[in-house]
This record gives structure tokens, C-alpha cells and sequence, in this order.
């Protein structure tokens, strides 16, 4: 049978609209579908690498930076901006060798001086850095930070272009890790001296080296995006064309987003956790995170007393906190260095049994009435009024409320709540304004040590008021003096957990859950618990 010119043209004209309507259909989809709609319950603070201290932070600067080291989706530290890497005198000399075809999101070569102007600017004074203390391994950076030496003594030098030659004081079994953490990745010197005081205060002001760039964040919004950094130097495996990030204090909001399919991700509290723990896409996510307590011996006389300090502790029913209150998948803490932080290299026990003290964690209301007592008489003070500050969060504000619940419990003890939004919240702990405060520390590696040195003197995030010079002195032993010798560095650590908690330098709470519900169809997503929880690099929709 013969068919008619004009019949073929007419239909090759609707196949043709029909192939391109669908291949337009399908872009759309493909490109819909790279979009990942992500939830944060808490703001962004800054994004300036030395002056980051909190997880949603340190989230967004991982996304749109790199580093020497990037970790896989088993957490481990694998070669990025380095190519190749040698190391000398018994591991405590590193030579890297860079990609040449590395480059910032502006188009700038990134190379080896961008590794040492970060590492310098982060340990020199007047950044104030409260992260620092994490280079002082590297040689001279403590002298540095502490005004001693120059910064150009750091032991981080560039022999060549794409040459980078680390220098540290003993060789550190971590080091890897720590360098794929956002900390020590390279800033962009040229950009940082442009802006000043405004680097890394909204996304006008921050520059890339990662997978995506920092979009619309004014400095105090609560949405931003990460859009895919077409410099990047590995921009061929990252599949997502952007994370859209929306703050929600509420898992309400959240989990109301997800299930209208707005968003692609929720966390969950309470009864959201009962409905959905057994459905496809959740997870549980058990982090190394600890939720506690500060007291400010600064702030409140009282708290210098150890009786009225641990009668606080004694009062605080945990469990309950845990599974009446969260009812996240949080548990009760059994010290301030959560589980997951090691084990024992001669026995293989957890850190957490191993330093394990019950006196520092549990609950007797009896016991507590009675310790407060004999601290008023002890102090001669009659009563204790402070105000708890707290996030604004869900999560930190059922703590409160149940804290305040607690403690009201005992003689003469008043306690009022004050929710103020995170990055307030952050600003006044930093500078020691509180009196009594919910604080969380979340691992940045899985070493005891990690925890532990927050309360070493001269830390920065120190500012409570405790010291302890035996614990500062286990302290230094465990780094300075046995750091190649498992056993008794091990021995230090934990002796110094035991004193923290006996002393009760600190009053931990629970081992932070983080549960969400993920759809699906949203694959690569894979959580970190001692570190920046989340790496969009890998993630896809299939």
C-alpha cells in the first residue's frame, strides 16, 4: 500500500514533536530529579573555615570545599586534592603532591600556598580560631597560636607549586582523617584579604574548592542552596545539579515538607520515630555526639562546690530523658566520650565501659537533696536561681523543658529557660555568657582524645570555669609522652574520663540520635558519625 507524501510529512512532523516533547520531558525530569531538598534544624553560622565550630557549618563547608583527603561512603580517608603522598621519619613527615588541574569556583589555581595560608591564618592569634588546638601537632603551631613564634614557622611549607610538605611534632595515627575535614582545607588567600571581616558571612563572600558552591545565604536566612561547582576538579562524578537546604526547627515542618513531597528528607522526634521506624527509608543514625550539661563556675559561685555539681547530675533521670522524653533513638550517656571513640588495644573493650564512673551518670533524687545540702552548708549559700539557655530547636528545647522539670525538684533550686536561636546560642557559649547551658559535641575522628581535650587547659571551648591538673597532665602524657605507645596512652585517656566524670567537670545527658526519613529513590547518602555527618558528593536520584 502506498502512503502520501503529505501523510509521511504530517507524521514524521507529530513524531518529531512527539520524540522532542518527550526528550524535553525527560531533561526536565533528569534535571528535577538531580534537585535534593534537604533539612537542617539549625542555621548556618559562618562560613569561614578557621572560625566554623558547629555541625551545620562544618556540613556546608565540607560540600563546597576539599581537601588532601576526602572520605568514602565507609568513612574512609581517600587521596582528593593530593594525587600522591609520601611519608618520612617514622610518620610524622608528609609530601604531597597536588592535581595541576585543580582550580577554585572563580576560576584561581588552587595550589600548595592555599594549604599554608589556611593552616597559618587558622593558627595565627588574631584569626581566634576556638579550632586551632586541633593543628598543634603539626610543628611550631602551638608556639604560633599562643603568640610564641611567627606564623611563617609553621611547619607547612610549599617547595613548589604543587608541592606541600607537612612537618608534625610525633606521628599521628588520625592525621589522615583530620585533613579531610573541613578545618584543613585550603582557602583562597586573594579572596579571604578582599572581603576581611565579611569572608565566609554570606555566599557573596565565600569562594569554592568542592563539589558545590554556596548560593543565596544572606548570613541569617534559613535557606541556601549548594549548586554544583562546574571548576570543580572531580565535577564529572558529582550528579546533583544542587541542594536546596531549608531550616527547620521543627521536625513538624520538616516531616510535613516530606510527606507532601516537598522535601526529600526529614528528621524525626518522638512519635514520628514510632510511626516510621519500620518503613522503607528510615534510619536510625546513632552519632558520636554527646548532649549535656554545663554548669559555669564562672558565672555561679555555687558551682564551685563539687556536692552541689554532682546533686545537679544525681538529679537528672537520663533514661527517662531518653525514652519519654527524645524518643529518638538517643541514649542515655555513660560518660562525656561517647561510644564508637576506640578500644582498648590490649583487651578490645569500648572507651565508654573501659571509663566507665556510674557516680557521674545516674540518677537518685535521695542522694541529690542530700549532696545539695551539704554543699549549702559547705558554701553557706540558701538557694540557686540561673537561667538554663538552650536552642530553639525541638530537640534542645524538650531537653530543657525536662531539665527544668528535674532540677526544680530540689531545695531552694530555681530554674527558668531562655530558647534562643543557635547562632545567638553559639556566639554567648563561646564567651562564657551563661550560667547553665545545653551544650552538644559531636566527634570530628574516633579517638577518646577528640572529646577529652575540650577540658585541657587552655582549651578554647573551655570556659566553665573546671580545671583539674591531673587531668590536664594525663592529658599530656596520652599525646606528648606515650603517643606511640598504645597501651599507656590508652591507660592516660582513660584515667582523665574518670576524673572528668568523679570531679564532675561536666554533667553528659545522652548520646545524640539523629533519625530521618530518606526517600528512596535518593541514593549514595552516607552517614558519618564521628564527623561531618553528611557528603552530598556521591549522592544521586535513580
Amino acid at each position: 500500500m502506498r502512503i502520501s507524501k503529505k501523510i509521511l510529512a504530517t507524521s514524521t512532523i507529530i513524531v518529531s514533536a512527539l520524540a522532542l516533547a518527550a526528550c524535553g520531558n525527560q531533561s526536565a525530569s533528569q534535571k528535577k530529579k538531580q534537585v535534593l531538598n534537604w533539612s537542617e534544624t539549625t542555621q548556618l553560622s559562618t562560613q569561614d573555615p578557621s572560625l566554623a565550630t558547629d555541625t551545620t557549618s562544618f556540613q556546608a563547608l565540607l560540600n563546597t570545599g576539599d581537601g588532601l583527603y576526602r572520605l568514602d561512603k565507609n568513612n574512609k580517608p581517600r587521596l582528593s586534592l593530593a594525587k600522591s603522598v609520601k611519608t618520612s621519619k617514622g610518620g610524622r613527615v608528609y609530601d604531597f603532591v597536588l592535581r595541576k588541574n585543580a582550580k577554585w569556583s572563580n576560576g584561581d589555581p588552587l595550589t600548595a600556598k592555599d594549604f599554608v595560608y589556611s593552616y597559618q591564618r587558622t593558627v595565627t592569634p588574631a584569626t581566634k580560631s576556638q579550632m586551632a588546638f586541633y593543628l598543634y601537632q603539626i610543628k611550631n603551631a602551638q608556639a604560633i597560636n599562643s603568640g610564641k613564634k611567627k606564623p611563617s614557622t609553621l611547619g607547612v611549607t610549599a617547595p613548589s607549586k604543587y608541592h606541600l610538605h607537612i612537618e608534625l611534632t610525633r606521628p599521628l595515627s588520625y592525621f589522615k582523617n583530620l585533613l579531610a575535614w573541613p578545618l584543613f582545607f585550603p582557602q583562597d588567600q586573594k579572596v579571604v584579604q578582599k572581603y576581611g571581616k565579611l569572608y565566609g558571612t554570606q555566599a557573596k563572600y565565600t569562594v569554592s574548592s568542592g563539589p558545590f558552591t554556596l548560593t543565596k545565604w544572606t548570613g541569617n536566612n534559613k535557606t541556601w542552596t549548594l549548586a554544583k561547582n562546574k571548576n570543580y576538579w572531580d565535577a564529572k562524578n558529582v550528579k546533583l545539579d544542587r541542594v536546596n537546604e531549608q531550616v527547620s526547627e521543627s521536625t513538624t515542618t520538616s516531616y510535613n515538607l516530606f510527606q507532601a513531597g516537598k522535601a526529600d528528607e526529614t528528621g524525626l522526634t518522638g512519635q514520628q520515630v514510632a510511626a516510621n521506624k519500620n518503613k522503607a527509608g528510615y534510619h536510625a543514625r546513632l552519632s558520636s555526639a554527646i548532649r549535656r550539661l554545663e554548669l559555669n563556675q564562672n558565672k555561679v559561685k555555687a558551682f564551685k562546690d563539687l556536692k552541689i555539681r554532682q546533686a545537679f547530675s544525681y538529679a537528672i533521670n537520663r533514661q527517662q530523658l531518653a525514652n519519654n522524653i527524645l524518643k529518638d533513638g538517643s541514649i542515655p550517656a555513660k560518660g562525656f566520650v561517647p561510644s564508637g571513640m576506640g578500644t582498648n588495644p590490649k583487651t578490645g573493650a569500648q572507651f565508654e565501659n573501659d571509663a566507665y564512673v556510674k557516680s557521674g551518670v545516674s540518677y537518685d533524687l535521695n542522694k541529690a537533696k542530700s549532696l545539695l545540702q551539704q554543699g549549702y552548708k559547705e558554701t553557706g549559700i540558701k538557694s540557686i536561681k540561673v537561667t538554663l539557655l538552650a536552642s530553639d530547636d525541638d530537640s534542645s528545647k524538650q531537653t530543657a523543658e525536662f531539665l527544668q522539670s528535674q532540677l526544680d525538684r530540689l531545695p531552694n533550686v530555681n530554674i527558668s529557660v531562655q530558647n534562643i536561636p543557635f547562632t545567638q546560642l553559639i556566639s554567648r557559649q563561646t564567651t562564657g555568657n551563661y550560667e547553665i547551658t545545653i551544650k552538644n559535641w559531636q566527634a570530628v575522628f574516633g579517638d577518646p582524645i577528640n572529646f577529652l581535650d575540650v577540658f585541657q587547659k587552655g582549651s578554647s571551648y573551655l570556659n566553665n570555669g573546671w580545671n583539674n591538673n591531673q587531668f590536664n597532665k594525663l592529658l599530656d602524657q596520652s599525646e606528648n609522652v606515650y603517643g606511640n605507645s598504645p597501651v599507656k596512652r590508652w591507660s592516660r585517656l582513660v584515667a582523665a574520663e574518670k576524673i572528668l566524670m568523679r570531679d564532675q567537670g561536666t554533667i553528659p545527658l545522652v548520646q545524640v540520635a539523629h533519625p530521618q526519613l530518606l526517600k528512596t529513590d535518593v541514593k549514595n547518602v552516607s552517614f558519618n558519625p564521628t564527623g561531618v555527618p553528611y557528603d552530598f558528593k556521591n549522592v544521586y536520584f535513580n
